[in-house]
């Protein structure tokens, strides 16, 4: 959607996920996949425990990536708006209040490595995805990822993924092509009918017999984490974890680090990750489980994934506003990309939090079978140990 001001004076373009992207989208720029900034509209919904809050003081207490001032020149210039309408600072919002927060987004880099295909069928695309780029569309996330790379540079779409795999994880990814196909693999999966296969390289000398982790997985969405739980009872009270069992086979060592097949029998998160940890044979560069203690990402700011939480404000949405009209707003050209004064993540491409030293983990998928099916991913460099 186009509005313009004034005679003379430019068109602000918003975008939402009804804008495919496009390859001018992107820039690369030292070994990382930079996207051109652009304006967007997220959505939220006033829950119960923000009610009763002035407008301006509700972005200011549960959206802190940014400064207090900012959120109330937004507020005047009707980059927030409620229910499609320009509203005062001192605006008392109610529950399920429909807010708009209008931005000038900024998506985290991600690693420049190409998303290769690897196989081409009528209903099914696999590609080898690259470590640092997400899946599908989350959070800060939407040009920079598999499908939205894929969208942009081979025009395919749509695409439904069949399995997910961690941001930083790199390897096999199965999409499929039709809604009809991917329903088909969800329902051989939910059945316990396809084998997954990953490969590790980590800390130490792997025993050579084969490993067998059966023990619950309990994912704590705030620390960014898991860990294991023992045992019918932990601590007398019942266990909060999810029942998570891998099979693990070294392939090589050099005596340092080893190569590990990894074969998870279920799907938790960060499952192979923390049962690795838990043999005492973590992933070489896991800065998450190279030991116990647990780093409270809420309170870090140096992740892309943090990046992308602080500088959203809502949550995505496909809607956009009629009535954004912003009077304090100029836009100059500047290395390829707009500049936006309101903006608190220009002159930079990447949004604030993000620290730039990411690096892929070393853990690839590199094969899926079912009945009467398999696809495989080459293996990566790191994997040449002997």
């Amino acid at each position: 959607m186009k509005s313009k001001r004034e005679e003379g004076e430019m068109e602000i373009v918003w975008q939402s996920p009804a804008n495919p992207p496009e390859r001018r989208d992107y820039i690369f720029l030292n070994g990382r996949r930079q996207v051109r900034p652009y304006y967007f509209e997220f959505i939220s919904h006033v829950k119960k425990r923000w009610a009763g809050k002035t407008i301006v003081d509700l972005f200011a207490e549960e959206f802190k990536g940014r400064p207090y001032d900012y959120y109330v020149g937004a507020v005047k210039s009707g980059r927030i708006q409620v229910e499609g309408q320009i509203v005062s600072v001192s605006y008392i919002v109610q529950p399920s209040q429909k807010i708009s927060h209008f931005v000038h987004r900024h998506e985290p880099p991600v690693l420049a490595w190409d998303v290769s295909i690897l196989q081409k069928e009528s209903d099914v695309l696999t590609v080898c995805k690259p470590a640092s780029v997400p899946v599908h569309p989350c959070g800060q996330y939407r040009k920079n990822t598999v499908v939205g790379i894929l969208q942009a540079e081979y025009g395919l779409f749509p695409l439904f993924p069949v399995h997910r795999l961690d941001r930083l994880v790199s390897g096999l990814l199965i999409l499929a092509r039709t809604a009809a196909k991917a329903d088909v693999f969800r329902q051989q999966i939910e059945a316990g009918m396809v084998h997954k296969q990953y490969i590790a390289k980590v800390i130490g000398v792997f025993p050579e017999e084969e490993q067998v982790v059966n023990v619950n997985v309990n994912y704590n969405a705030r620390e960014g984490r898991s860990s294991v739980e023992e045992g019918d009872s932990f601590g007398g009270t019942a266990l909060k974890g999810k029942a998570a069992c891998t099979k693990f086979t070294r392939i090589s060592t050099d005596g340092t680090h080893s190569i590990v097949l990894c074969e998870p029998i279920t799907g938790r998160t960060h499952q192979i990750r923390v049962h690795l940890q838990y043999t005492g044979h973590p992933i070489a560069n896991d800065g998450l489980y190279l030991s116990d203690t647990v780093v409270d990402r809420s309170a870090e700011g140096t992740t892309a994934d943090r990046a992308a939480a602080i500088n959203s404000g809502c949550s995505p949405t496909s809607g956009f506003s009629s009535n954004a009209d912003f009077d304090e707003f100029e836009e100059n050209s500047c290395e390829g990309f707009s500049i936006d004064p309101m903006c608190t993540n220009c002159p930079n491409l990447a949004p604030k939090g993000y620290g730039g030293h990411e690096e892929g983990l070393w853990l690839h998928c590199v094969r899926y079978s079912g009945p009467g099916w398999i696809y495989e991913c080459p293996y990566p460099g790191w994997a040449s140990i002997s």
